[in-house]
């Protein structure tokens, strides 16, 4: 039976990131293994704020390591009103059944010129633990 994949939430300042993991596809060819993920990125400040990117990493039980450093969300500079929220999903190919995913997002605050760092919650991707696959 498998396991509903388990949220994990971190928060700086008034921004509260949540992420999730879905095992999408395993034993894809050379033993590959699809992972998705999913984020959510809430405003909690009474400041507008803009997503301007994103630092991610993700290190697989094979001593491998992936970054995306990139601007944007898959071409969006999104803006956050107070009170609103922002989701983003990916997926991502992994040769190993167990990785960690780490990393931040960064912000601007309306009015101010300095970036500032979200932490995303680190959460591990193990197809060992039974997650829900997704076909």
């Amino acid at each position: 039976m498998f396991e509903e994949p388990e949220y994990v939430t971190s928060q700086t300042d008034d921004i509260v990131v949540s992420a999730c993991p879905v095992l999408v596809e395993e034993n894809r060819p050379a033993q590959e293994f699809l992972w998705g993920y999913y984020l959510r990125i809430e405003n909690n400040s009474a400041k507008k704020i803009q997503l301007l990117g994103k630092n991610w990493n993700v290190t697989d039980s094979l001593g491998n390591r992936f970054c995306d450093d990139s601007a944007g969300f898959k071409g969006e500079l999104p803006e956050l009103e107070p009170g609103e929220y922002f989701e983003f999903s990916s997926t991502m190919p992994l040769n190993a059944s167990d990785a960690v995913f780490y990393g931040s997002c960064r912000i601007k605050e309306d009015g101010q010129k300095t970036v500032k760092e979200i932490k995303i919650p680190t959460f591990s991707l193990s197809a060992g633990k039974g997650y829900m696959t997704l076909n």
